[in-house]
């Protein structure tokens, strides 16, 4: 028996052979009429990535493409389910396509289509997949209000800021900057992790002048929020006390990392020290990984970029300072997602051929391997007796028409999965022939060539050449058959010429195509330039004979110094050679002769050295402008360019420095002259760009140090062919001429951009509203106006060229203002004195001001009574809004009136007069005043008044003495009350208090009520009051007249205490 074990290597070496004897795959060929002529299955062209993440502001598009013939249809799922697209009025597919479009223009949340995508294309030989599609909508979370407190750390101590940024869809960018939008100076004290924190080495005094926040910038939203800043409080100290290093990330002396495959690895290690510590990179059992490691964050970081298996092993960092070093260990395992050794390929057979599709993919962990076919596990399928699945391989036997299928390699590992679709398709086509009937094929004697006979069929078909209808195959010798078809001919020979035939042969036929081999003698220069010395202003001859092919056209062209000669009117090129008249010093250089067919060339160069004359009389020569240039000539005609060559005139002993092309055209500017451009003189010839529909004519100028020539005669005319503006009118404008009209202009096209005849501009307007219609008008000159405007709107204007070809693309919208008309009067104008120097102005714009206001004219005049004054005008720009008057007298009042103006005028005015000044001015100014002199003295003469008066008054009570109730009054006094004593009142302090029946007036002074029984008669004609007790006192007084008594309506008391009531 043989053991188990032998069992299997047996098998193994048996299906390795079995492998070994299966026929390659048939490959169709590009050509697009093969392709549309055979079947094939579904295959995806163009697919969404895997981790698909879209911004909530767009909508959002799913892309599924794929070809195949018939044209596949497609279908969705979502979440592993059936996605059905007809049902959701949001969600749509592209024509022709699998591409999902979901729209939210109209509401919707793009949240709610989160979720993993398929996209299935289907056709009648089979099922294509894409690749499983995660769709996440970007998200930008809000910072988590927090309060940051103030940290206080001493100087020295090592310190590190959290961001802790929100969780953003991608990532966000971190950086630090100070609430002032300052970036934070980093460098090896400080500087930001690779998590985002902000780590300080060490922290100094200075580090506490400014406070620190963290912003995250995200990606799709382009916002960028901002953390509530950290301040520091540093406590100093005599001095820093220097330490040795320690990590603050990461902690400890050892850690571990996983990265995956092809990713990148960052390795961070960040120290704390005094002085801030140097951070050192080794690997352990070798050197970092050269050509792709790179140090960031001033070395505090590693980076390896494209990760491998070899990248695994032992890193460490070493911090040190002058106090000591420490060293942190970081073992790094490389782990892999699914990666394809073998991707399966699509799979073209014959009916009864045999083949396999090999699925081979690696991983870490090792990846597991599933087979679909046509979207469904392949264990699932219907059994098909010509498939075995053998692992990653398939093997076909003896294949026939209808098992055509998709199938899918699905590679999956904890880390990711691969999928590929390859399709089997089992075709049976007769040999064809892609190649060109009866080509054409003409070689140089003894060179290499190579005759195609590209070929299709299934099953594939052997091909054979004939060389004029013999029966012998060709291959062998001189000649080498290729598998692609072609013939290879490694020496090309006279006897070679003549009809080779191409015969593609399989089962269901055969198909040929002759193609026709002509060997060509080869071009040689028989007789070339040779090195030659020749003196200043002798004639040279440079020879240049040719052999060649007399079936070929040959073209002899010069270079100098390995640059295109151009000829000027001492070089003229002969049929075997070219001869130079007048040599001069600027010829001395390489001359290469070039003579070449369609097939070949061949080339020869010498050497020209010219002898200066002695006495270099050049220099003591006259130099005067250089003569005219000549013969203008045109050629390589085309629809947008011509050539222009002329021959140079004599430069006059000042050699010539540039050409200026001038042209002319007879439509629109007829006999003037434009630049058209300039090119340097040592050219002779110039290819110019030309403008359709424009009769051009030129002319040349000639340049040197002295000044330019004469223009040349003009060219013959050339007119090119027209064809509809590519540009439009530019420095388009609307702006009124009157107040109810705008006046539309623009600068016309010129003769080289009309490009057509019958120029007009389409003149299109609207008021500036997106809900308002265009209207239109077509004008010839370069203005409109349009008439019945409202005052002062802004309008949408644009302006299209247009001829008879067409017209010029979709112009830019430009924004214009109707006519101007006066404003209206300010809104207000407010008057303030702070004092009795001057008055503040404030006013505010007008509420309509049918224009752009100019400025402002303020006219006022100070009045007092009917005297006026100056009348003064200022005249104020239109942003001002406040002005202060300087008041000549501080007694006066001033008057007002403030206009604004637009360029029509100025516009209603507004009239305001200041208030009067005494009352308010004497408030506000009785510091000042009481500082005066003149007051000082006038308050003294007040004051030794009033103490005479008091005087007076005592003396006249002392003399009064008191005055009995009962003789004056028969009113019987009440014994209780305290002011009476033996029958008598005294005065107190309610002795000013108006009396029952008196009432005050506005001026301070009391008045009696009015009576018919007035006290006043009691005395005799004079005046009369009551006394504090009640009694009646007559005064004497000298009597008045009788116009003074009865001007003097109300009679005021010239007792000393009505006085001072006066005065109060």
């Amino acid at each position: 028996m043989i053991p188990r074990r032998a069992r299997i290597s047996c098998a193994g070496i048996a299906f390795a052979l079995c492998l070994q004897h299966l026929v390659s795959a048939i490959e169709v060929p590009l050509d697009s009429n093969i392709q549309s002529e055979l079947p094939q299955p579904p295959t995806i062209t163009k697919q969404s990535i895997k981790d698909y993440i879209v911004d909530p502001r767009d909508n959002i598009f799913i892309e599924c493409e794929a070809k195949g013939n018939p044209v596949p249809t497609f279908s969705w799922t979502r979440n592993g389910k059936f996605f059905n697209v007809a049902k959701d009025p949001k969600v749509s597919m592209r024509r022709r396509s699998g591409t999902l479009v979901i729209d939210f223009h109209s509401g919707g949340r793009p949240e709610d289509y989160e979720g993993e995508y398929q996209c299935f294309a289907r056709n009648d030989f089979g099922t294509a997949l894409s690749s499983k599609i995660h769709l996440q909508v970007s998200k930008s979370p809000l910072w988590p209000k927090e309060k940051v407190d103030v940290i206080e750390v001493d100087e020295g101590a090592p310190l590190s800021l959290q961001c802790n940024p929100p969780p953003g869809l991608p990532e966000p960018v971190i950086f630090w900057m100070s609430s002032s939008m300052e970036p934070i100076p980093q460098d090896k004290r400080v500087s930001q992790g690779h998590k985002g924190d902000l780590y300080f080495s060490n922290v100094l005094a200075q580090d506490a002048l400014t406070d620190y926040s963290c912003n995250a910038r995200f990606h799709f939203t382009h916002t960028i929020q901002q953390k509530n800043p950290y301040t520091l409080k540093v406590k100093t100290t005599r001095g820093i006390t220097e330490t040795t290093p320690s990590f603050m990330y990461p902690y400890g002396t050892s850690s571990s990392q996983m990265v995956l495959r092809g990713m990148d690895l960052l390795l961070e290690c960040i120290a704390s020290g005094v002085p801030a510590p140097d951070i050192m990179w080794y690997k352990k059992g070798g050197e970092l990984p050269p050509g792709k490691t790179k140090m960031e964050n001033f070395n505090k970081a590693l980076r390896i970029s494209n990760v491998s298996e070899e990248d695994s092993g032992e890193y460490s960092c070493l911090a040190s300072n002058k106090m000591g070093s420490i060293r942190h260990t970081i073992s790094v395992r490389v782990k892999a997602a699914p990666y394809w050794l073998d991707q399966p390929e699509n799979l073209i057979l014959a009916p009864g051929e045999d083949g396999r599709l090999v699925c081979r993919a690696n991983g870490n962990p090792k990846p597991t391997i599933q087979w679909l076919v046509n979207g469904e596990p392949i264990e699932s399928s219907p059994p098909n007796p010509s498939r075995e699945v053998a692992g990653d391989t398939i093997v076909f036997r003896d294949t026939q028409i209808g098992s055509s299928a998709v199938y899918q390699c699905n590679a999956s590992n904890e880390h990711g999965y691969l999928l590929a679709n390859a399709f089997v398709s089992v075709l049976d086509v007769p040999p064809r022939i892609l190649a060109p009937r009866n080509q054409l094929i003409r070689v140089i004697e003894n060179n290499r060539t190579r005759l195609d006979c590209p070929f299709f069929g299934s099953p594939i078909p052997t091909l054979r050449w004939f060389k004029n209808g013999q029966g012998n195959t060709l291959d062998g010798g001189n000649y080498k058959a290729h598998e692609n078809g072609s013939l290879e001919m490694f020496m090309a020979r006279k006897e070679d010429q003549g009809i080779y035939t191409c015969v593609a042969t399989n089962i269901l036929g055969k198909a040929e195509a002759q193609v026709r081999l002509e060997v060509k003698d080869p071009t040689r220069i028989v007789r070339g330039p040779e090195d030659q010395v020749v003196k200043r202003g002798k004639i040279l001859q440079l020879p240049c004979r040719v052999k060649h092919d007399p079936t070929l056209r040959v073209l002899v062209t010069w270079l100098k110094d390995n640059a295109p000669l151009y000829l000027g009117t001492r070089m003229k090129k002969e049929e075997e050679g070219l001869t130079i008249f007048g040599v001069t010093e600027r010829d001395q250089g390489d001359y290469t002769c070039v003579a070449s067919t369609e097939l070949d060339k061949d080339a020869a160069k010498a050497y020209l050295t010219v002898l200066a004359d002695p006495a270099n009389r050049l220099r003591d020569l006259p130099k005067e402008r250089p003569d005219q240039p000549r013969d203008l000539e045109l050629s390589d005609l085309a629809e947008r360019s011509v050539r222009l060559t002329w021959i140079p005139g004599d430069d006059k002993n000042s050699p010539i420095t540039d050409y200026v092309v001038q042209f002319e055209e007879d439509r629109m500017q007829p006999g003037v002259w434009h630049d058209h451009s300039r090119y340097p003189g040592s050219v002779n010839s110039a290819l110019l760009s030309l403008s359709p529909y424009v009769n051009y004519q030129f002319r040349v100028i000639a340049v040197n140090d002295v000044g330019s020539s004469v223009p040349s005669l003009p060219s013959e005319r050339y007119q090119t062919n027209g064809a509809r503006p590519e540009i439009n009118p530019t420095g388009v404008q609307g702006a009124g001429t009157q107040k109810n009209n705008m006046e539309i202009t623009w600068t016309p096209l010129n003769a080289t951009q009309a490009y057509g005849p019958n120029l007009r501009y389409i003149v299109r307007w609207r008021r500036r509203d997106p809900r308002g219609s265009w209207h239109n008008e077509t004008v010839r000159s370069a203005r409109h106006v349009v008439w019945n405007t409202p005052i002062y709107v802004p309008y949408e204007i644009k302006v299209q060229a247009e001829n008879d070809f067409g017209r010029a693309p979709e112009p830019d919208t430009y924004i214009g203002y109707s006519g101007e008309d006066l404003p209206s009067s300010p809104r207000y104008l407010r008057i303030r004195q702070p004092n009795l120097e001057i008055i503040n102005l404030e006013w505010d714009h007008p509420e309509h001001p049918n224009g752009i206001i100019t400025g402002y004219t303020l006219r006022y005049q100070p009045f007092n009574g009917t005297r006026t004054g100056r009348t003064v005008v200022e005249n104020l720009s239109p942003n001002q809004t406040k002005f202060t008057v300087q008041r000549s007298d501080p007694i006066s009042r001033y008057r007002f009136v403030l206009r604004a103006r637009t360029q029509v005028g100025e516009g209603e005015p507004l009239t305001e007069e200041s208030p009067a000044l005494l009352d308010e001015a004497y408030t506000k100014n009785q510091v000042d005043i009481a500082t005066q002199g003149w007051f000082i003295g006038l308050m003294c003469a007040i004051a030794l008044l009033v103490l005479i008066l008091l005087i007076v008054c005592f003396i006249k009570r002392s003399r009064g003495g008191k005055y009995p109730v009962r003789d004056n009054k028969d009113e019987h006094l009440n014994p209780e009350d305290k002011n009476v004593e033996d029958g008598s009142f005294d005065y107190s302090d309610e002795d000013n208090k108006p009396l029952p029946n008196s009432q005050t007036s506005l001026d301070g002074t009391i008045k009696q009520q009015e009576s018919d029984d007035s006290l006043v008669d009691y005395g005799e004609g004079g005046e009369g009051q009551f006394n504090e007790d009640g009694s009646f006192i007559g005064q004497y007084t000298v009597k008045k007249d009788k116009e003074e008594t009865e001007g003097n309506e109300s009679s005021e008391a010239t007792s000393p205490v009505n006085a001072i009531y006066s005065l109060a």
